[in-house]
């Protein structure tokens, strides 16, 4: 990673950035969704989709109808977002109340992938994230199906990441008050495979 950049550096609550790969790719390896902005026809739009990394780079694949990858696929500026919700944290008053959750930011220029072997490392990147082992566990795509997919990348470049953890800060004029604070967890977890 680079070191942080003015679009990149943790301003709000500084102490909670982190700029080490480690840390970012652990974070984006985790999410299972980004949100992707990017400028389309002079507004801003903001796009939910699947991901995954290699090395430093992050990638997407849809369809070549789709409005973010027509923009993106020329070299668009874009802003890539990951968030993870880890816990509400409730102090004993409203205004000290929050969240703990680990964020990363991406600031990048998108381009196609066009080399074949880079394209099957982010096909297969991406399925792999959805559930380890199904590359080899389906149908591989077939030539009609790729040319019907664009898949892009991003650098990761230019990110930070911004993690909150712990209890409520309550204030101490608040500490006694009869009011319950604390942390309630909050995970995302896989259910029972159902046959389709």
């Amino acid at each position: 990673m680079e070191a942080p950049s003015d679009r990149t550096r943790v301003r709000r609550k500084g102490q909670r950035g982190a700029y080490d790969s480690a840390t970012i790719h652990a974070i984006v390896d985790e999410a299972l969704i980004c949100h992707v902005g990017f400028v389309d026809d002079g507004y801003p739009v903001v796009i939910p989709t699947i991901h995954a990394r290699v090395g430093d780079t992050l990638y997407f694949h849809g369809s070549p109808a789709s409005r973010m990858l027509r923009t993106m696929k020329h070299g668009a500026q874009v802003c890539v977002t990951v968030t993870l919700l880890d816990g509400i944290v409730l102090a004993k008053s409203h205004f000290n109340s929050s969240m703990n959750y680990r964020s990363v930011v991406t600031f990048g220029e998108a381009r196609l992938v066009d080399d074949p072997d880079e394209a099957e490392a982010g096909y297969r990147a991406i399925t792999e994230k959805m559930q380890t082992g199904r590359w080899d566990a389906a149908r591989q795509p077939s030539e009609s199906e790729l040319r019907a997919t664009l898949l892009l990348a991003v650098p990761l470049h230019e990110s930070s990441a911004k993690v909150r953890t712990g209890g409520p800060v309550d204030e101490e004029a608040d500490v006694d008050l009869p009011h319950w604070s604390g942390v309630i967890p909050v995970e995302l977890q896989r259910g029972p495979a159902q046959e389709a």
